[in-house]
């Protein structure tokens, strides 16, 4: 997986240097809270729509070519944020860095299970996990102090390293067809989704989707929440806690399946939100920092277990179908946390925005308690033949 791993580290460093720092460049130019959460709405609802298509066009184009496009259309605008500061321009290249994240999204986690047996597809996928939250771990919380300190263009030309991962994209390409993944006879069936699948796949979505509507919400606010030195913190704790999660816990995936993780996880979540809310409202930047970190752990393992029950549910003909579902999930859950709170501390205040992403959290428990064989099973075992 040394392809996926390097296309993924410079694709996801694109997306992370500019998730919190998009909206603040908006502020500078003068936007309000809400006008700042539609930066990451409006990236994250392209994603969403670009994810929608991924399927098919991996069937008529190939991985090489999706992915190349992919690359180019995340890396590419990121410089082009300094010729103006002003919203209509900011969403714009934000819709666009959106399609080519979309593209990378679907591709990167269904190459993932493909590239192993699916007896070992939770584990793989928290290898995966880890080689995406790297740069997020990194950028996320330095990009904030980076353009305090030094100016926004440093993190715009950083937001420009997708562009390096072509070479590794065009050798996974490479790698997935003399597997048999790559060719229009084997890539048929894995279209866009049906009604079927969409059903399959419902329960972990909209566990995913909670817990990414919270972790969105920090993410795009941590600025504001905190001054730089403090965001920064809270972003580190979570994005660690959240890449150390995401790979631990594909192991335990693997041998006792998702089910009895999913509540305990999401009420831990709500929980943290909870005291994120608690600390704003009482000015406690220490507290903040700890419920951010505890976010992190289910904000991690939720991503794991959520897209290993997708693909065991999608069956090893659909994985790209699946991974569309889940990263339309994660995606749309992230825009909506960005979007919604950013609406309710504008007509309320932020300790409200981050209390209804806990509730948001709370609610969803039902979807990881009700009764269904999806998240029940554990992965696909050695026996099904290897995809």
């Amino acid at each position: 997986m040394p392809q996926l791993g390097l296309l993924s580290v410079a694709g996801f460093a694109g997306y992370a240097a500019l998730l919190a720092v998009g909206p603040s460049w908006a502020i500078h130019g003068g936007a309000t809270e809400a006008g700042a959460g539609l930066v990451n709405g409006v990236l994250l609802g392209a994603t969403v729509l670009a994810q929608l298509a991924v399927p098919r066009a991996l069937t008529t184009w190939g991985t090489r070519g999706v992915l190349v496009a992919g690359l180019l259309l995340l890396g590419l605008p990121a410089p082009a944020y300094l010729l103006s500061d002003t919203l209509p321009w900011v969403l714009a290249l934000s819709a666009l860095r959106g399609i080519g994240f979309g593209i990378l999204t679907v591709t990167g986690s269904a190459a993932a299970a493909r590239l192993v047996d699916p007896s070992r597809r939770g584990a793989a996928i928290g290898a995966y996990g880890l080689a995406v939250a790297l740069p997020s771990l990194v950028l996320l919380p330095a990009s904030v102090p980076l353009a305090d300190a030094l100016g926004f263009a440093w993190v715009f030309w950083i937001a420009a390293l997708p562009v390096v991962g072509i070479p590794a994209a065009w050798g996974l390409g490479t790698v997935l067809r003399g597997l048999g993944h790559d060719r229009p006879a084997t890539a048929a069936p894995t279209g866009r989704p049906d009604r079927r699948l969409l059903l399959a796949v419902l329960a972990p979505t909209v566990v995913l989707f909670a817990v990414t509507m919270a972790g969105g919400s920090l993410v795009t606010f941590a600025p504001l929440l905190a001054d730089p030195t403090v965001a920064m913190a809270l972003l580190l704790g979570m994005g660690l806690t959240a890449a150390l999660a995401r790979w631990l816990v594909g192991a335990l995936a693997d041998r006792h399946g998702v089910r009895p993780f999913l509540a305990p996880l999401l009420l831990l979540a709500a929980a943290s939100m909870a005291g994120c809310a608690w600390a704003v409202a009482q000015g406690s930047p220490a507290a903040l920092v700890v419920a951010a970190t505890v976010l992190g752990v289910s904000y991690g393992a939720l991503q794991n277990l959520t897209l290993v029950a997708a693909f065991a549910a999608a069956g090893p003909t659909r994985i790209p179908a699946a991974s569309a579902c889940w990263n339309i999930g994660f995606d749309a859950g992230t825009a909506s946390g960005a979007v919604v709170a950013g609406a309710l501390a504008a007509s309320f205040s932020f300790p409200v925005a981050l209390s209804a992403m806990a509730a948001t959290s709370l609610a969803a428990v039902l979807a990881a308690v009700l009764p269904g064989r999806t998240l029940s099973a554990r992965g696909p075992r050695s026996s099904e033949p290897a995809r």
